[in-house]
């Protein structure tokens, strides 16, 4: 059976994204492993806590060779303005997990609206990356 482990987000700081995975959204560290054979490559990966077998790495953005500076620059505009990727979250309460994330410093860009699958916000991470929060109407599930 083919099930999802890990998925990718570029970042352009590990740290700063490090600190708000961990201290606003409440995740957890699963690896932070820097190998220097590999020029002092970081694997750094986080997941919420009640989904151990799950983890999202938060990738520096590469040099040369793995990525030339064109298209490293590309990868950073889109970031910056939301289109390097979504991440889709869902809570059973998200008025309240809503209003603890912005106690916690989330900046929403858009705060908690009725849609037709259940009620939806959105905000980013430092690095510009697009963050889905929904609560999933019962009889669309």
């Amino acid at each position: 059976m083919i099930k999802l482990s890990t998925a990718q987000l570029w970042v352009n700081d590990q740290d700063e994204a490090l600190a708000f995975y961990t201290k606003k959204l409440g995740w957890e560290i699963r690896t932070d492993a820097t190998l220097p054979e590999l020029a002092a490559f970081r694997w750094l990966t986080v997941g919420p806590p009640t989904q151990p077998d799950i983890s999202v790495v938060l990738m520096r953005i590469p040099g040369p060779p793995v990525m030339d500076p064109d298209t490293a620059a590309q990868v950073r505009a889109l970031m910056s303005r939301g289109f390097a990727g979504t991440v889709f979250l869902t809570t059973d309460d998200i008025q309240s997990d809503y209003e603890e994330l912005k106690g916690r410093g989330v900046e929403f860009s858009e705060e908690p609206e009725e849609r037709p699958y259940g009620i939806d916000c959105g905000f980013r991470d430092p690095s510009g990356n697009s963050l889905r929060l929904t609560q999933v109407r019962e009889d669309v599930l």
